[in-house]
Protein backbone atom coordinates (compact mmCIF):
# COMPACT_ATOMS: atom_id res chain seq x y z
CA UNK A 1 0.00 0.00 0.00
CA UNK A 2 1.01 3.46 -1.00
CA UNK A 3 2.59 6.04 1.81
CA UNK A 4 0.65 9.38 1.86
CA UNK A 5 2.88 12.32 1.44
CA UNK A 6 1.46 15.83 2.07
CA UNK A 7 3.45 18.84 0.46
CA UNK A 8 2.52 22.52 1.97
CA UNK A 9 2.56 24.86 -0.62
CA UNK A 10 2.50 22.23 -2.90
CA UNK A 11 0.79 23.42 -6.03
CA UNK A 12 4.09 25.32 -7.30
CA UNK A 13 8.03 26.40 -7.60
CA UNK A 14 9.55 24.00 -5.51
CA UNK A 15 6.71 22.20 -3.29
CA UNK A 16 5.10 21.22 -7.15
CA UNK A 17 8.44 19.91 -7.82
CA UNK A 18 8.48 18.14 -5.05
CA UNK A 19 4.87 17.04 -5.16
CA UNK A 20 5.59 15.28 -8.86
CA UNK A 21 9.18 13.85 -7.39
CA UNK A 22 6.93 11.92 -4.80
CA UNK A 23 4.50 10.48 -6.87
CA UNK A 24 6.80 9.49 -9.27
CA UNK A 25 8.39 7.30 -6.01
CA UNK A 26 5.23 5.71 -5.33
CA UNK A 27 3.61 7.79 -3.12
CA UNK A 28 0.04 8.71 -2.85
CA UNK A 29 0.60 12.91 -2.71
CA UNK A 30 -1.84 15.87 -1.66
CA UNK A 31 -0.71 19.16 -2.27
CA UNK A 32 -1.70 22.38 -0.13
CA UNK A 33 -2.51 25.84 -1.43
CA UNK A 34 -3.14 29.35 -0.08
CA UNK A 35 -4.55 31.10 -2.38
CA UNK A 36 -3.80 30.77 -6.28
CA UNK A 37 -6.93 28.49 -7.37
CA UNK A 38 -6.05 28.49 -10.89
CA UNK A 39 -2.82 27.07 -10.44
CA UNK A 40 -3.79 25.00 -8.38
CA UNK A 41 -6.57 23.92 -10.88
CA UNK A 42 -3.85 23.59 -13.51
CA UNK A 43 -1.25 21.90 -11.24
CA UNK A 44 -3.77 19.10 -10.79
CA UNK A 45 -5.15 19.15 -14.21
CA UNK A 46 -1.19 18.46 -15.32
CA UNK A 47 -0.44 16.07 -12.61
CA UNK A 48 -3.48 14.48 -11.33
CA UNK A 49 -2.43 15.37 -8.28
CA UNK A 50 -5.27 16.21 -5.94
CA UNK A 51 -4.68 20.18 -4.25
CA UNK A 52 -6.10 21.28 -1.02
CA UNK A 53 -6.71 24.97 0.04
CA UNK A 54 -5.93 25.94 4.03
CA UNK A 55 -3.87 28.63 5.11
CA UNK A 56 -0.99 27.05 7.29
CA UNK A 57 -1.01 30.55 9.49
CA UNK A 58 -4.39 28.74 10.83
CA UNK A 59 -3.80 26.17 13.10
CA UNK A 60 -8.07 24.64 12.82
CA UNK A 61 -7.79 25.01 9.01
CA UNK A 62 -4.68 23.01 9.20
CA UNK A 63 -6.29 20.38 11.83
CA UNK A 64 -9.44 20.63 9.32
CA UNK A 65 -7.03 20.11 6.32
CA UNK A 66 -4.90 17.31 7.54
CA UNK A 67 -8.00 15.81 8.86
CA UNK A 68 -10.02 15.90 4.90
CA UNK A 69 -6.42 15.01 3.49
CA UNK A 70 -6.34 11.38 5.81
CA UNK A 71 -10.15 10.89 5.14
CA UNK A 72 -9.66 10.78 1.18
CA UNK A 73 -6.31 9.70 0.71
CA UNK A 74 -5.41 7.42 4.55
CA UNK A 75 -3.49 8.47 7.64
CA UNK A 76 -0.35 11.00 6.01
CA UNK A 77 3.27 9.71 6.53
CA UNK A 78 4.92 11.92 4.88
CA UNK A 79 4.69 15.68 5.66
CA UNK A 80 6.66 18.18 3.51
CA UNK A 81 6.22 22.20 5.87
CA UNK A 82 7.10 23.78 2.40
CA UNK A 83 4.70 26.25 2.53
CA UNK A 84 6.51 30.33 3.28
CA UNK A 85 6.23 34.03 1.97
CA UNK A 86 8.46 36.43 2.20
CA UNK A 87 7.59 40.46 3.11
CA UNK A 88 10.93 42.15 2.42
CA UNK A 89 12.27 45.47 4.49
CA UNK A 90 15.31 46.80 6.31
CA UNK A 91 14.56 46.04 9.77
CA UNK A 92 14.12 50.09 10.57
CA UNK A 93 10.96 50.01 8.20
CA UNK A 94 9.89 46.66 8.84
CA UNK A 95 6.58 46.96 10.60
CA UNK A 96 4.86 44.67 12.63
CA UNK A 97 2.68 43.53 10.58
CA UNK A 98 5.38 42.18 8.00
CA UNK A 99 6.97 40.39 11.06
CA UNK A 100 4.06 38.59 12.10
CA UNK A 101 2.72 37.89 8.58
CA UNK A 102 6.31 35.98 7.72
CA UNK A 103 6.49 34.30 11.57
CA UNK A 104 3.13 32.80 11.26
CA UNK A 105 3.11 31.27 8.18
CA UNK A 106 7.04 30.08 8.32
CA UNK A 107 7.49 29.06 11.64
CA UNK A 108 3.78 28.54 13.57
CA UNK A 109 3.12 26.92 10.00
CA UNK A 110 5.16 24.32 10.77
CA UNK A 111 3.56 23.84 13.89
CA UNK A 112 0.54 24.29 12.85
CA UNK A 113 0.78 21.26 10.10
CA UNK A 114 2.93 18.96 12.27
CA UNK A 115 1.05 18.98 15.23
CA UNK A 116 -1.88 16.99 13.92
CA UNK A 117 -0.18 14.45 12.03
CA UNK A 118 2.21 13.93 15.10
CA UNK A 119 -0.25 11.70 17.35
CA UNK A 120 -1.04 9.06 14.26
CA UNK A 121 2.63 9.36 12.97
CA UNK A 122 3.35 8.21 17.10
CA UNK A 123 0.96 5.37 17.30
CA UNK A 124 1.94 3.69 14.00
CA UNK A 125 5.35 4.21 14.83
CA UNK A 126 6.65 5.51 11.39
CA UNK A 127 6.56 9.35 9.91
CA UNK A 128 8.75 11.39 8.18
CA UNK A 129 8.35 15.42 8.98
CA UNK A 130 10.18 17.12 6.24
CA UNK A 131 10.90 21.05 6.43
CA UNK A 132 12.21 23.33 3.37
CA UNK A 133 14.05 25.77 5.56
CA UNK A 134 16.71 28.45 4.01
CA UNK A 135 20.41 29.36 3.28
CA UNK A 136 18.88 32.39 4.71
CA UNK A 137 18.05 30.68 7.39
CA UNK A 138 21.51 29.78 8.27
CA UNK A 139 23.43 32.44 7.21
CA UNK A 140 21.19 35.68 7.57
CA UNK A 141 20.41 38.16 5.10
CA UNK A 142 19.83 41.78 4.35
CA UNK A 143 15.96 43.10 4.35
CA UNK A 144 15.03 39.50 6.09
CA UNK A 145 15.24 39.81 9.46
CA UNK A 146 11.50 38.37 9.55
CA UNK A 147 12.56 35.37 7.06
CA UNK A 148 15.96 34.14 8.06
CA UNK A 149 14.35 34.15 11.77
CA UNK A 150 11.74 32.12 10.70
CA UNK A 151 13.89 29.74 8.67
CA UNK A 152 15.89 29.34 11.48
CA UNK A 153 13.37 28.51 13.83
CA UNK A 154 12.16 25.41 11.34
CA UNK A 155 15.90 24.29 12.20
CA UNK A 156 15.03 24.06 15.58
CA UNK A 157 11.72 22.47 15.23
CA UNK A 158 13.64 20.11 13.29
CA UNK A 159 16.17 19.20 15.88
CA UNK A 160 13.84 19.32 18.96
CA UNK A 161 11.19 16.80 16.81
CA UNK A 162 14.17 14.67 15.59
CA UNK A 163 14.44 13.44 19.24
CA UNK A 164 11.07 13.87 20.37
CA UNK A 165 10.13 11.06 17.32
CA UNK A 166 13.36 8.88 16.86
CA UNK A 167 11.72 5.95 19.19
CA UNK A 168 8.66 6.18 17.38
CA UNK A 169 10.65 5.98 14.10
CA UNK A 170 9.88 9.02 13.19
CA UNK A 171 11.89 11.33 11.38
CA UNK A 172 12.47 15.19 11.63
CA UNK A 173 15.14 16.58 8.57
CA UNK A 174 15.75 19.91 7.25
CA UNK A 175 16.89 21.00 3.82
CA UNK A 176 18.32 24.49 3.22
CA UNK A 177 17.98 25.39 -0.09
CA UNK A 178 19.99 28.41 -1.84
CA UNK A 179 18.65 30.33 -4.55
CA UNK A 180 16.54 28.18 -6.83
CA UNK A 181 15.03 29.02 -10.42
CA UNK A 182 11.71 29.50 -9.47
CA UNK A 183 9.25 32.05 -11.13
CA UNK A 184 9.68 34.43 -8.39
CA UNK A 185 13.81 34.46 -8.68
CA UNK A 186 13.68 34.46 -12.62
CA UNK A 187 11.75 37.04 -12.30
CA UNK A 188 13.99 39.32 -10.83
CA UNK A 189 15.47 41.56 -13.19
CA UNK A 190 18.20 40.24 -14.97
CA UNK A 191 21.48 42.32 -13.44
CA UNK A 192 19.98 41.14 -9.85
CA UNK A 193 20.22 37.67 -10.84
CA UNK A 194 23.68 37.54 -12.26
CA UNK A 195 24.80 39.53 -9.71
CA UNK A 196 23.15 36.67 -7.41
CA UNK A 197 24.88 33.53 -9.59
CA UNK A 198 27.94 35.56 -9.01
CA UNK A 199 27.70 33.98 -5.66
CA UNK A 200 27.65 31.27 -6.25
CA UNK A 201 30.32 29.07 -6.81
CA UNK A 202 28.71 26.17 -9.09
CA UNK A 203 28.05 29.37 -11.08
CA UNK A 204 24.33 28.50 -11.83
CA UNK A 205 20.95 28.85 -9.71
CA UNK A 206 19.67 25.71 -8.27
CA UNK A 207 16.46 23.61 -9.95
CA UNK A 208 13.57 22.76 -8.08
CA UNK A 209 14.12 18.99 -9.26
CA UNK A 210 17.25 19.18 -7.42
CA UNK A 211 15.36 20.01 -3.94
CA UNK A 212 12.93 17.40 -4.54
CA UNK A 213 15.74 14.61 -4.59
CA UNK A 214 16.71 15.79 -1.54
CA UNK A 215 12.94 15.18 -0.16
CA UNK A 216 12.39 12.00 -1.99
CA UNK A 217 15.81 10.83 -0.10
CA UNK A 218 15.22 11.47 2.91
CA UNK A 219 11.02 10.90 2.87
CA UNK A 220 12.25 6.80 2.26
CA UNK A 221 11.45 3.84 4.69
CA UNK A 222 15.00 3.30 4.63
CA UNK A 223 16.04 6.61 5.63
CA UNK A 224 15.03 6.01 9.35
CA UNK A 225 18.67 6.56 10.51
CA UNK A 226 18.95 10.29 9.10
CA UNK A 227 17.35 12.42 11.24
CA UNK A 228 17.97 15.77 12.85
CA UNK A 229 20.06 16.51 9.72
CA UNK A 230 20.21 19.84 7.89
CA UNK A 231 20.83 19.13 3.69
CA UNK A 232 22.09 22.26 2.45
CA UNK A 233 21.61 22.46 -1.60
CA UNK A 234 23.10 25.47 -2.43
CA UNK A 235 25.80 25.16 -5.21
CA UNK A 236 28.23 25.20 -2.65
CA UNK A 237 27.37 29.33 -1.93
CA UNK A 238 27.24 28.44 2.02
CA UNK A 239 28.81 25.65 4.87
CA UNK A 240 27.88 25.31 8.32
Amino acid sequence: MSRVALVTGGSRGIGAAISVALKAAGYKVAANYAGNDAAAAKFTAETGIPTYKWSVADYDACAAGVAKVEAELGPIDVLVNNAGITRDAPFHKMTRQQWSEVIDTNLSGVFNMTHPVWPGMRERKFGRIITISSINGQKGQFAQVNYAASKAGDLGITKSLAQEGARFNITANAICPGYIATDMVMAVPEKVRESIIAQIPAGRLGEPEEIARCVVFVAADDAGFINGSTISANGAQFFV
